[in-house]
């Protein structure tokens, strides 16, 4: 079976060093993604470190992070910053993959949704992959196939196999698995005083309003993501 680590091959015992602007620019990476399930774009991370496009150069030399061209979010994390670990620790402590993070997860591949069922009915599971936990901020209950490219700019694109945590609420600015009568989608997650609104990450998809008494269901929240269809 084809790798699924794919696009995050660079993580392993042998960590390379990092200053401790890299590392700052990394952790901050890191927790964007666990927030809102997205990488930050270039100018949150110059506006909340300054200049740091040379540092993201530096990092992705160092294989810790992938630029990817032709996306406003095109960052991908290669290798996470040990458990509760400082930039500014020595190499070693600061990288060092603890015991939980060398375990795996054996997540079910979703594919098309029947309308109506269960995200994680079993006529909707394609495949079981096993998956390293170091990959993910949270831990996702499931992959989902991405279908289209409504959310291209934050770099995920059709095809990929997005990352969810299974769960009914979500904060302004995470990226979300919501149903919409029979149609599951992936969405920014944006909550107004009278409507939801499911926001693309692509200026040719207009944004989604949801008003009262339409039938929503939060599905879930992107945690993570997994590039290609892995030969499936």
């Amino acid at each position: 079976m084809k790798s699924l680590l794919n696009d995050f091959s660079g993580a392993s015992l042998d960590a390379p060093r990092l200053t401790a602007r890299q590392g700052q620019v990394l952790a901050l990476i890191e927790q964007a993604i666990a927030r809102t399930g997205a990488p930050p774009t270039r100018a949150e991370i110059a506006a909340e470190l300054g200049f740091a496009e040379d540092h993201l150069r530096a990092l992705a030399k160092k294989g810790v992070i992938e630029l990817v061209s032709g996306t406003s979010r095109g960052i991908r994390l290669r290798l996470r910053l040990g458990s509760g670990a400082a930039p500014s620790e020595s190499p070693s402590q600061a990288f060092a993959l603890s015991l939980q993070a060398l375990s795996r997860l054996a997540l079910p591949l979703v594919g098309r949704v029947a309308a109506g069922s269960p995200i994680l009915a079993q006529e909707h599971i394609e495949q079981t992959y096993m998956c390293d936990s170091s990959l993910f901020g949270q831990k996702p209950d499931y992959l989902l196939r991405v279908r289209g490219m409504s959310m291209r700019d934050a770099g995920i694109r059709d095809g990929d196999l997005l990352a969810v945590k299974q769960g009914k609420e979500a904060v302004n600015g995470q990226i979300v698995v919501a149903r919409l009568g029979d149609e599951v989608t992936v969405k920014r997650f944006h909550r107004h005083r009278n409507q939801i609104e499911l926001r693309a990450e692509n200026p040719d998809f207009p944004p989604i309003f949801v008003q009262p008494g339409e039938p929503f269901e939060l599905e879930g929240l992107a945690v993570g993501l997994i590039r290609g269809s892995l030969g499936v």
